[in-house]
């Protein structure tokens, strides 16, 4: 399994590399579209950055039955889509930002399994979908369901595209020669170190060759496109009372073979 990551190098700016077993960064050049190759040239104690810079981040909802049965939604027929800006990914231990100025005080943690297209696609069958897929990462749907429910004019856009609100990484990993089922991983998101999501993908509605054959039907999926494809039961809004995130809480998700993705959560400065 080839784990993809970001890092600053020498000169200050980022570059992709692949993690390697005892840490150390053997760096490439490149970029995902155009194709990445070794510099030969080795990171030591390396500042992680989020591991892609996608062109679009597409996601979907109530992708788990479990979620959609504690949100009282019916199973959908067809992927739930919506979007999140670009501009709102971070990295390992970069920090949530908690709005203040666009307030919000209902956020909320949302751990999910992501996909990385690796090359341009269109009208891709379920049979070939796994084809053009570079590999898999750990994401967090941060939502403010204020936003969400009762400000957003019955689009989930705003919610979910605040800075900050799409924490994704530590690496893409690849899966070569069928490592993992990405269809059965064990996933599951701590708040401050308690455990509030546990599943498997397993639960999903829509599996992910199903997913990529619905986004791709008549649409064109630009290499580096990141997918975001549900989350399970256990997000705050579904708790009795709410678990909404506080400034000083610490988010960690984690997915088998994938390993873990850890933010802390901080006020936006005003």
């Amino acid at each position: 399994m080839a784990k993809i990551v970001r890092v600053i190098n020498a000169r200050g700016e980022p570059q992709y590399g692949h993690l390697l077993a005892n840490g150390i960064v053997s760096l490439l050049d490149g970029s995902i579209d155009k194709g990445l190759t070794p510099t030969h040239q080795m990171k030591g104690s390396p500042r992680f950055l989020a591991p892609v810079q996608p062109p679009a981040i597409i996601c979907i909802g109530l992708n788990y039955r479990a979620h959609a049965a504690e949100t009282g939604a019916k199973e959908p027929q067809f992927p739930v889509v919506f979007f999140k800006n670009p501009a709102a990914i971070i990295g390992p231990d970069e920090p949530i930002e908690l709005p203040t100025h666009l307030a919000s005080t209902q956020v909320d943690y949302e751990g999910e399994l992501a996909v990385v297209i690796g090359k341009r696609c269109k009208n891709v069958s379920r049979r070939e979908a796994l084809k053009y897929v570079l590999g898999y990462t750990i994401a967090n749907d941060v939502s403010a369901r204020d936003w969400q429910k009762q400000w957003g004019g019955s689009q989930w856009g705003r919610a979910k595209s605040f800075d900050t609100f799409c924490p994704v990484g530590p690496a893409v990993v690849s899966n070569d020669n069928r490592a993992f089922d990405p269809m059965n991983l064990k996933i599951r998101t701590l708040v401050s170190g308690q455990v509030m999501q546990e599943s498997t993908t397993a639960d999903m509605i829509f599996s992910i060759p199903e997913i990529i054959e619905f986004l791709s039907g008549s649409t064109t999926l630009l290499p580096g496109t990141l997918i975001l494809t549900g989350t399970p039961a256990g997000v705050g809004m579904g708790r009795n009372p709410p678990r909404w995130l506080q400034a000083g809480d610490t988010v960690e998700i984690e997915i088998e073979a994938l390993g873990r993705l850890r933010n802390p959560v901080v006020a936006e400065a005003r």
